[in-house]
């Protein structure tokens, strides 16, 4: 299925989020309280993003993250919109709108929050890797976290 085709199966606020840079509601979105083990892709071209692993309860209202599964597949650029001084994160391959990128995150993680809308992503549960086709992902939940 091509870009084109895949923009048409959004809902409103994914379309919203990822093609008009729009902000989804606060604390009122799919994944802010979700810690399932597993991995979220971008919603539009399935692309892994951010892992279960590195998700974590920030108090923003929106999924928090430390860092990408891969950092190549995100880009980062400065967003002067609403009057504030930002870094916004989009997916590289479908140059979809993610949210943003704050340096207030665990400092022992990095220093990061990936401050993510839920309508810019798909969550892949972690016993669905195989069928869903993203095998290769599952080596990330077979690591022991000390």
């Amino acid at each position: 299925m091509n870009k084109e085709q895949r923009l048409k199966e959004l809902t409103e606020m994914q379309y919203y989020v990822t093609q008009e840079n729009g902000t989804e509601p606060p604390f009122r979105n799919e994944f802010d309280d979700h810690f399932a083990e597993g991995i979220y892709v971008d919603i539009v071209s399935g692309k892994p993003l951010f892992s279960s692993l590195d998700k974590y309860n920030s108090g923003c209202g929106w999924p928090a993250f430390t860092k990408p599964i891969e950092k190549e597949q995100v880009t980062e650029h400065f967003d002067t919109s609403h009057g504030m001084r930002r870094v916004e994160v989009r997916s590289k391959e479908a140059d979809s709108h993610l949210g943003h990128v704050f340096p207030d995150g665990p400092s022992e993680q990095g220093g990061l929050r990936y401050c993510i809308n839920s309508a810019a992503l798909r969550f892949i549960a972690k016993e669905d890797l195989e069928k869903e086709g993203y095998g290769e992902y599952r080596a990330l939940f077979n690591i022991v976290k000390t």
